[in-house]
């Protein structure tokens, strides 16, 4: 798809030289880069925007993130270009929209052709490291010359037994979602895994990243660390334990028209449950926060915190009750809309906040237009370094996402959301209403007078001309960036045209 990655790779031979330095007379004459030398990603597991201090929760535990925003710039509008791990994963690597890249569905591999951030900083003398979770489904490494994830963690705790958890300590049992009841599986109870803070998985990638940034002393680096935190079970150590009270967590209105599309398995949930299931999510949080603060401390430790370019974001968003549901996999606000805060060590002013629309396939462009790099050969993103930095910026029409497992397919603007889902089957990954397929089926919401997404204008008359508006930028996009377009008639009609283009390109 696109460019052959091998062919990309033999046409890019050159290696970068380290970059130029001036003297800091600030610091004792030690020199400083004339430019960004590094980049450091971290990745939340179902982070959600809602759920940080920073983006205006007031319940959330979330010091290091906020801080990280005072420091540098938070995205207040940034979406994931699907709200499901493994596509969403993979355009953000790549800058490329989930069904250009051929990854739609939570159990497809990253093809080995495709050429990703780590392909083009390598061919260009950096060191490259991915830590934790990365949703390759794959053995391959797609350019980081070191992938650690779960496997080796769980080698670790074979060498090292962890300590045992004390006796009479509620604690969680395993993992097994949809066999278990929504309550167990969601951590209604707000238990902890049984280990403690430094045999945690997190504690093991945390200590990697570490070993990681003490390696490096001549090649500008690009480390990649991906939590599992906060996704269910909602883990988290013996010492987070009762952090957060089940009666403090607030329950969110379900709209008038939500209860049709509720997944059967959330129907038995008592407000009891809905709220320990919130606060387990913000104890889970609240550890990968701590998580966050270890790298960026060991990052200020070693001095390369003035030379790296800092990134943070969650994968997709997440539901804690929000239309009735625990999940993502939705167009709704919660699901899709994500951190995403960048601390340019270069940039002019602290503490920004950007309301421009933006999307995570934007990431991967902006941190090579920052560091100097040349673009990927094909991209779907735009750096967003102008935003901050001056320069030309053309905000975007609308944002774009995509979850082909319910043939759903969404294009927002600053002030108006339209979905569409072609309906074809109950909603897919053990999430099914029990109701049998839809059909064909649009939403439109006016979202200056209806921010919580509770009443459909996609039948009204008057916002006719905005629904055939969007419907149109959809197809639009579609037309551009698919690669079966050419296959596909423009004399269908519209609703059959996105019908077909919601279907996952993995389905032949």
């Amino acid at each position: 798809m696109g460019i052959n990655r091998r062919d990309w790779l033999a046409a890019t031979g050159a290696c970068l030289a380290s970059p130029r330095s001036r003297e800091d007379p600030g610091n004792g004459g030690s020199s400083i880069p004339d430019r960004l030398r590094n980049v450091l990603v971290i990745v939340g597991d179902d982070h959600a925007a809602h759920a940080l201090g920073c983006y205006g929760n007031p319940i959330a535990r979330t010091p290091n993130l906020d801080r990280l925003a005072r420091q540098g710039i938070r995205m207040d509008r940034a979406f994931a270009n699907s709200p499901v791990c493994t596509p969403s994963r993979q355009s953000l690597l790549t800058g490329l929209y989930p069904h250009r890249v051929g990854v739609t569905l939570l159990e497809t591999a990253l093809a080995e052709s495709t050429v990703t951030l780590a392909d083009r900083l390598s061919a260009r003398g950096y060191r490259t490291a991915a830590i934790g979770k990365m949703h390759f489904n794959s053995r391959l490494r797609h350019g980081f010359e070191e992938h650690l994830d779960l496997p080796d963690y769980r080698e670790q705790l074979r060498r090292r037994p962890p300590r045992r958890p004390p006796a009479g300590l509620p604690v969680r049992p395993p993992w097994k979602p949809f066999q278990d009841p929504a309550r167990v599986w969601l951590n209604a109870e707000v238990r902890c895994g049984g280990l403690y803070e430094q045999d945690m998985d997190g504690r093991f990638f945390v200590e990697k990243a570490r070993d990681f940034l003490r390696a490096q002393k001549e090649q500008p680096f690009c480390l990649w660390v991906g939590f599992n935190q906060p996704h269910s079970p909602f883990d988290f150590p013996v010492e987070w334990s009762g952090r957060f009270r089940p009666q403090d967590m607030p329950l969110p209105k379900v709209g008038p028209e939500d209860a049709r599309w509720i997944p059967r398995v959330f129907r038995d949930l008592t407000d009891a449950d809905r709220r320990g299931i919130t606060a387990a999510y913000h104890t889970a949080s609240a550890y990968l926060d701590f998580c966050v603060g270890e790298i960026l401390g060991e990052l200020h430790r070693l001095g390369l915190d003035r030379s790296t370019l800092v990134v943070y974001l969650g994968d997709n968003g997440y539901q804690l009750g929000h239309h009735g549901r625990f999940e993502k996999h939705t167009m709704w606000e919660e699901a899709v809309r994500v951190p995403l805060i960048l601390r340019d060590p270069m940039a002019k002013k602290r503490a920004q906040v950007v309301s421009e629309p933006v999307e995570l396939a934007d990431v991967v462009p902006t941190i090579l237009d920052l560091l100097g790099q040349p673009p990927l050969p094909e991209q779907h993103g735009r750096s967003l370094a102008p935003l901050w930095r001056g320069g030309a910026w053309q905000p975007r029409d609308f944002v774009f996402s995509e979850f082909l497992p319910d043939n759903l397919v969404m294009a927002r603007t600053r002030e108006w959301k339209y979905t569409f889902t072609g309906g074809r089957h109950d909603l897919a990954m053990g999430y099914a209403t029990g109701e049998g397929p839809s059909g064909p089926f649009h939403r439109l919401y006016d979202l200056r007078e209806d921010p919580r997404e509770f009443r459909n204008r996609a039948a009204d008359p008057s916002c006719r001309a905005i629904r055939e508006e969007l419907q149109g930028r959809l197809l639009d996009l579609f037309r551009r960036t698919d690669p079966r377009a050419s296959a596909l008639s423009k004399d269908l009609p519209p609703e059959e045209q996105l019908a077909r283009f919601s279907e996952p390109p993995e389905r032949k």
